[in-house]
C-alpha cells in the first residue's frame, strides 16, 4: 500500500480531524442501526455540522460504507500481519495460530465492523474495486503461510483426494494472487480452512454457539490447532 502524504497545513490537518470523527460516529451507527441504515445527516447532527459540510467529504451512504470498509479491512490486516510477523519465520503452526487468534481477537474488540466485512451484504451497496487491496489483507497472510509450506515441501497427511479439472480452474485467481507456488491439495485444503475460520468467529460472534459450545477459547483454539494439522503445519 502506498502512504499517504503528510499533511502540510492547517486544513490538511483539519480535514484529516474531521474525517476520523466522522468515521468514528459512524462506527458507532453500526452498533446502533447496522450498516444499511447508516445516516449522513445523522452523523451531521452528532457532530453539530451541517449535511453540506459532511456531504463534501462523504457524497453518499455508500462512500461512508466504502470508507469504513476500508478503515476496518485495514485495521484487521494489521492486527493479523503484526501478530504473524512476531513470530519466528520457521514456525508454521505458530505463525497460523497467531494469525488466526489474531483475527479474532479483533472481532471480540470490534465485534459491529466485523459484521459489516463478513456479515450480510448491505443492501443496495456494492462494493468498488479499491476495497479489494484491503480485504486481501488477512487471507493473504494466511495463503503466505501455506506458499511458505509448500515451498519448504511440508508433507500434507493423508488422505489425498483428487482435485477435479473444474475446482483447479475454479481455484485459478486466488493462485495468481498468492503469485508463488502451491499445489492442487494443498490449495484445496487452505480453502477449506479460510471458512472454518471465519465462518467459527462468526457463529459466535452472532450466537450461534451459545448453549451448544461452553467454552468458545478452548473450543476456538481446538479447531485451529486441528486445522494446523490438516495443512501440514508443525
Amino acid at each position: 500500500m502506498s502512504t499517504p502524504s503528510a499533511p502540510r497545513t492547517a486544513r490538511d490537518f483539519a480535514r484529516i480531524e474531521l474525517t476520523r470523527l466522522i468515521l468514528a460516529n459512524a462506527r458507532a451507527q453500526l452498533a446502533e442501526v447496522g450498516p444499511g441504515e447508516l445516516s449522513v445527516r445523522q452523523i451531521a447532527r452528532e457532530l453539530g455540522m451541517a449535511s453540506s459540510a459532511v456531504y463534501r467529504y462523504f457524497p453518499s451512504r455508500d462512500h461512508l460504507i466504502t470508507a469504513l470498509l476500508i478503515e476496518c479491512y485495514d485495521e484487521s490486516g494489521e492486527a493479523v500481519e503484526a501478530a504473524e510477523r512476531a513470530v519466528p519465520k520457521a514456525q508454521l503452526a505458530r505463525r497460523w495460530g497467531a494469525t488466526a487468534h489474531a483475527l479474532r481477537d479483533w472481532a471480540l474488540v470490534n465485534r459491529h465492523e466485523y459484521a459489516l466485512l463478513y456479515g450480510s451484504p448491505v443492501p443496495g451497496y456494492a462494493a468498488p474495486q479499491d476495497t479489494i487491496g484491503p480485504a486481501a489483507r488477512v487471507p493473504a497472510v494466511f495463503l503466505g503461510l501455506v506458499a511458505d509450506a509448500e515451498e519448504r515441501g511440508v508433507p500434507l497427511p493423508s488422505p489425498h483426494a483428487p482435485v477435479p479439472r473444474k475446482e483447479k480452474a475454479s481455484l485459478a485467481p486466488i493462485a495468481d494472487m498468492v503469485g508463488r507456488p502451491i499445489g492442487d491439495e494443498r490449495l484445496v485444503r487452505a480453502m477449506m480452512t479460510w471458512p472454518l475460520l471465519v465462518g467459527q468467529i462468526s457463529l459466535e460472534l452472532f450466537g450461534h454457539l451459545y448453549r451448544g459450545v461452553l467454552d468458545y477459547d478452548a473450543h476456538f483454539a481446538h479447531l485451529v490447532d486441528r486445522a494446523a494439522l490438516d495443512l501440514g503445519f508443525r
